[in-house]
């Protein structure tokens, strides 16, 4: 089941509770929809992580620990799935926000210079950052919507293929 493998990777409640960086939340980090491995829980978290996966700001995990305990998702679940984005697939998702952004605008995506400088990329982040930003929301919010509807679609189809299993093994 899901849950198993879930439970196998996560850390305890208690240490992420005490975690320095952590400490700000207070309170808030002691709902326990938190940290269960439940259908909704875990989708909510699927939807957040992704979102805040795609959200071009440092520290998106504190965006991603702010968003499931907004939304009663599971933590550990949305904050490691922030690290979708990471320094070797960052330029990869970033490129592919940019051209929706681009292509949302109706706008012509800008060519790449043979040689990339500082003075090319700070003389066209002015016209940049606009489509980037819209096609990362997009995306971002994209992902998260398809992320929870196949979470709890599969999360119901693997209940109930269990449940066959058993009524299968108990005739």
């Amino acid at each position: 089941m899901p849950r198993r493998l879930f439970k196998r990777y996560m850390p305890d409640p208690t240490s992420i509770r005490e975690h320095k960086s952590l400490r700000f939340f207070g309170k808030l980090l002691h709902d326990p929809n938190l940290w269960h491995l439940n259908r909704h829980s875990v989708a909510r978290a699927m939807a957040v992580g992704l979102f805040a996966a795609f959200i071009p700001i440092p520290l998106q995990m504190l965006l991603a620990a702010f968003l499931a305990i907004s939304v009663r998702g599971n933590m550990p679940i949305a904050v490691s799935l922030v690290w979708l984005t990471n320094p070797i697939t960052m330029p990869v998702v970033f490129f592919c926000t940019y051209m929706t952004g681009t292509w949302l605008m109706n706008i012509p995506p800008r060519s790449l210079p043979d040689e990339l400088t500082w003075e090319w990329i700070s003389g066209q982040l002015s016209t940049m950052w606009q489509p980037f930003l819209l096609g990362s929301i997009v995306m971002g919010l994209v992902l998260a919507a398809l992320a929870y509807c196949l979470t709890m679609t599969y999360w119901r189809w693997w209940v109930g293929l269990q449940w066959k299993k058993r009524k299968l093994r108990n005739r």
